[in-house]
């Protein structure tokens, strides 16, 4: 295998962080969705699980084709991603259902802005891996109708969205301690990244979609 220049070490060391991302999160939600109350429900979190892992190949075959084995692009991220899902294990359904809704939505948010920086084709692929809109529509739903089933449920929800973010937001210190340096350069690159201006517009865009779902920031 090739060693990749700078630039392609940027992108490398990001598509092995998404890839991770995406297999993470279908070994996630194969095992949450047998904490659906109904077949249907399990249905629908297993489709969101298989369309995770249809991400991975296609992020894994663009990794090989860049001549990086996948396994390698990824290990770097494997322990502050695992230590995520490790510490926010959802205990029923609606935990479930909130972690996939406010976690996949804030990562979609920073790639949406990342994908920016990079050229084709790895800027459409980045694109065509984030969440289909469905998904969070189906998350939003659950969470609304357990609130209305039992309106008390809208604090826990709500103190666990919290703490899907706070945890996330501590895991996210782990992948910038463990990264190479060419991957924070692709994030802040050039002098057109404002960091607190897109921090801003990551926080109120999670705000709207707590709110959507009938939950409190």
């Amino acid at each position: 295998m090739s060693v990749p220049t700078a630039p392609e070490s940027a992108v490398v060391d990001l598509l092995g962080l998404v890839a991770l991302g995406e297999l993470l999160a279908f070994e996630r939600m194969a095992a949450d969705a047998r904490l659906a109350p109904d077949l249907r429900r399990r249905a629908a979190l297993s489709e969101m699980a298989a369309a995770e892992i249809g991400n991975y190949r296609r992020l894994a075959d663009r990794l090989t084709a860049l001549g990086v084995r996948p396994d390698d692009a990824m290990a770097p991220y494997v322990e502050p991603l695992q230590a995520y899902h490790d510490s926010t294990v959802p205990h029923d359904w609606a935990e479930a259902v909130t972690k996939a809704y406010v976690g996949d939505a804030v990562t979609d948010d920073f790639l949406r802005h990342i994908a920016g920086a990079l050229h084709e084709p790895e800027r459409q692929l980045v694109l065509d891996v984030l969440h289909e809109s469905r998904y969070a529509q189906f998350a939003a739903t659950e969470i609304r109708l357990a609130i209305s089933a039992d309106p008390k449920v809208a604090g826990r929800l709500s103190m666990w969205a919290r703490r899907l973010v706070g945890e996330a937001l501590s895991q996210a210190g782990r992948v910038a301690a463990a990264d190479r340096g060419a991957l924070t350069a692709l994030i802040a690159q050039g002098d057109q990244v404002d960091v607190a201006a897109l921090i801003r517009r990551l926080t109120d865009s999670h705000t709207a979609r707590m709110a959507a779902a009938g939950l409190n920031n």
